[in-house]
This record gives structure tokens, C-alpha cells and sequence, in this order.
């Protein structure tokens, strides 16, 4: 270990600048120092089941927690697969895992099952690992132990400087991932992102210990642990950008039809639906119903560098969304399981819209008290179904078995539910 890796160990808090307000320290003045090469150099990539047996030891072997980091080929490849698995021991170093040509790592998912795995912003990577056989069983998310400890900028590369007082290079965040073989350049990236997440970890755990959060912030990195796959949402297509210009149910179900058809090609190319066709000319040819391939040609987004085929394809799309009958057509929203847009409360159920205000005034102002984000104290779904269907009975009791219902936390319980009481109570003529 260098000596600068020797100062990011000896420093569990260096302020920069983005410290939480309430940090007891004085500020650092130094300037903070670049991070330019992994302390081991580049690892090799791990591209052939004899190497990955030999990483799998070697983790199962090394001692504390594993830093753990996946990268994905977001707007170039169609999902969100895994293209690159980084981890980080002490004891075992760091190992660079191509999961294409390794593309199940359930053995070393298995290996580590125990360990705690140290993520920033968990819920982004936890799909894609799962999809290679890699589940943590306890984790920690720097990401959100920031949020919690009222840091204002909590990306990895700020989260860093401000708390370990070094600069990670972040040029290659967005390339495509896919790309084979991955430049040296990225390599070298994708092991620095590693490289201090542990030292990260025991800086943001004491500090959390001094505001009195730590327990606060294990059963936030619990419930992710335990949360089981999200389900499939339902009517994806719904999520087009510039839906709101479309109301008519025949144009909706233009949408729809060239929607799927999108998918369908991107899905079997292995490119993201945008390159295929963007969402805007989805919605202009909604919009506009072409009544032929000239007249979809006419259209942004379909011009001179669509082909004459792939321009009937999206005709025929079209075509079938105006050949369905009146009862095939979408419905013009998203059937709603929880309580209306709050916009509508004043006329649907005005004491209900003014329990909303208390209690959102209430959480806000608690949410400034205990320094975090308001969203992260209690999801504002959490508060509107308490607001829009409160227990026939308010007291301390029944609020916080109702917040328990809908998910909320015990430590959130705790903190909320005198808020929600006094919002919920009726108020005096």
C-alpha cells in the first residue's frame, strides 16, 4: 500500500467541501490527489473458467468485506446485462471478471455468500449481478450511507474526494461497455472505482456512528438485501417520452404497436430500442396516424436514413393499431392501485389534501432536523396512502402499523409517525 493509501486509512473523515453541514471537523485545506493507477496495477481480465476458479479461491480466502462494482452498456446494448464485474479484497486484491465469457458466477456469488458486499448506489448493479449468479446476502451501499449522513453530492467520485480526499478519473462512465476487448484506459477506470470503496465504507460507517444513524442505516442496507426481484412493469410502453401529447385511444394504441415493434428488433440486434427508433417519432407518427409509407417518410424521425423496408415495418405498425376494433384500443391511463394524483385531492377530498400539506410540511421540516433527504426518511408513497386513507383511530399505534404495512422501516416508524399523528389528527373548528 502507498503512503497516500496510507493517509486514505489514517483519515476515516477528510473534508473537501462536501461534508455533511454538522461534520464536527475542521475542513481540510490540501488539495485532494488524483487517483491515476490501482495500487496492484491492472489486473489481468478473467476470461476463461480456469482463471475465474483460481479468483473464487482467492475471494473466498481474503478476509473483511468485498468491494463490489458491475458495468453495464446502458444506451448501446438492448437491458441491462452485466459486461464487466469488478471486486476488491483485502487479501485477494482486485480481479477484473468478463461475465460474457464468464456468464455464471454463481460459485463465486456462492463464496462470498456471509461477506458483506460494499456497492455505491446497490439497486443500479443488484439486477444485473443477479442475473450472473451473484446475491449478496448483507451489503453496504455507500451511496445511500452518504444520503443518510447529509452528504449534498453523493456520486462515487464525490463521495471520494470529499470524504477520502482523493479524485477518481470518471471520463469513461459511459462508454459502451460491450466493447471487446475493453482499452486499457477503461480497465484501469473500472479497477479505481474498486479500489478505496472499503476505505469509503469504514469512513461512512463511523460517521454514521457519530450522528447516531448506523443502526438507522443497517436496516436500509438490510431491506435491500432482502428485497426480492422487482416485478415486471406492467404496460412499458406507457413510459414513452412525450406521452402527455398523446390522448386519443387509437393514437395510443399507435404507440403501443410501434413500441413493441421496437423492442422487438432491438431485443433480437441486441441494441438499445433508442437506436433503433427514437421516442419522438413514436409519438409523431401517433400523433399524426400516416395514412401510407409517404406519408410516415414525411414525418421527423422517419427521413432519408430509414430504409424503404424498415419504413414499411413501421407503417405496418401503424396500420395495425388502426385496424383494431373500438374494444382492443388502450384505456387513456394506467389503472391507479394507490390514492389519486395529489393535484386532484383539493376536489376529490379536500380534509384529506389538507392532511397531505401538515404532513408534508412535517416531514420536510424533520427531514432538515436530522439532516437527509426527505425521500429517504419516508417514501412520499408511504405518506400520501397514510394521508389519503388514514386509521380510523389516530394515535401513536395505529399510524405506526400503518407505516409498517406499507413498507417503512422501524427506525423510520419511530421517526415519522409523531408527525404523521399531529397531521392526521383532526384539527379544532
Amino acid at each position: 500500500m502507498t503512503d497516500a493509501h496510507d493517509t486514505a486509512a489514517d483519515s476515516p473523515l477528510r473534508t473537501t467541501g462536501g461534508a455533511p453541514p454538522d461534520d464536527g471537523g475542521s475542513s481540510a485545506t490540501e488539495a485532494p490527489i488524483p487517483l491515476l493507477e490501482p495500487r496492484e496495477g491492472i489486473p489481468p481480465v478473467i476470461a476463461d473458467e480456469t482463471a475465474l476458479a483460481r479468483v473464487v479461491a482467492a475471494f473466498e480466502a481474503g478476509t473483511g468485506p468485498v468491494a463490489v462494482d458491475a458495468e453495464r452498456a446502458s444506451g448501446y446494448r438492448y437491458g441491462q446485462r452485466a459486461y464487466l464485474v469488478q471486486l476488491r479484497r483485502q487479501g485477494a486484491g482486485t480481479a477484473l471478471i468478463d461475465p460474457v465469457a464468464c456468464p455464471d458466477l454463481s460459485a463465486l456469488g456462492d463464496a462470498l455468500s456471509g461477506v458483506e458486499w460494499v456497492l455505491h448506489a446497490a439497486t443500479q448493479d443488484l439486477p444485473c449481478l443477479r442475473e450472473i449468479g451473484m446475491v449478496p446476502t448483507r451489503l453496504f451501499d455507500t451511496e445511500l450511507a452518504g444520503r443518510l449522513a447529509g452528504f449534498p453530492r453523493v456520486g462515487l467520485g464525490a463521495m471520494v474526494e470529499s470524504v477520502l480526499g482523493f479524485v477518481l478519473e470518471k471520463g469513461h462512465s459511459a462508454v459502451d461497455w460491450s466493447t471487446r476487448p475493453l482499452p486499457e484506459p477503461w480497465l484501469r477506470y473500472a479497477a479505481l472505482d474498486v479500489e478505496l470503496l472499503v476505505d469509503l465504507r469504514d469512513a461512512l460507517e463511523k460517521e454514521l456512528d457519530r450522528q447516531g444513524k448506523l443502526d438507522w442505516a443497517r436496516q436500509e442496507f438490510d431491506a435491500i438485501a432482502s428485497a426480492p426481484p422487482p416485478e415486471p412493469r406492467k404496460d412499458p410502453w406507457r413510459r414513452t417520452s412525450g406521452m402527455h401529447k398523446v390522448r386519443r385511444r387509437r393514437q395510443l394504441a399507435v404507440v403501443r404497436e410501434l413500441w413493441q415493434t421496437r423492442d422487438r428488433i432491438a431485443q433480437r440486434r441486441d441494441v438499445s430500442p433508442g437506436k433503433v427508433l427514437g421516442d419522438a417519432a413514436i409519438v409523431e407518427a401517433a400523433l399524426a396516424l400516416p395514412a401510407n409509407v409517404h406519408a410516415l417518410a414525411a414525418l421527423n424521425g422517419f427521413g432519408h436514413r430509414v430504409g424503404k423496408r424498415q419504413l414499411e415495418q413501421w407503417q405496418a405498425a401503424v396500420d395495425r393499431a388502426k385496424a383494431l376494433s373500438e374494444a382492443q384500443l388502450p384505456q387513456p391511463g394506467q389503472a391507479v392501485t394507490g390514492p389519486p394524483p395529489p393535484r386532484a385531492w383539493a376536489d376529490k377530498d379536500p380534509a384529506a389534501a389538507a392532511r397531505l400539506a401538515a404532513a408534508r410540511a412535517g416531514v420536510s421540516a424533520l427531514a432538515e432536523q436530522l439532516n437527509m433527504p426527505q425521500e429517504n426518511l419516508i417514501t412520499p408513497d408511504t405518506v400520501r396512502r397514510v394521508c389519503w386513507e388514514p386509521p380510523a383511530v389516530v394515535d401513536a399505534e395505529t399510524v405506526a402499523a400503518a407505516l409498517a404495512g406499507h413498507g417503512a422501516r422501524p427506525w423510520q416508524v419511530e421517526q415519522v409517525t409523531p408527525v404523521l399523528v399531529e397531521a392526521l389528527s383532526p384539527k379544532e373548528a
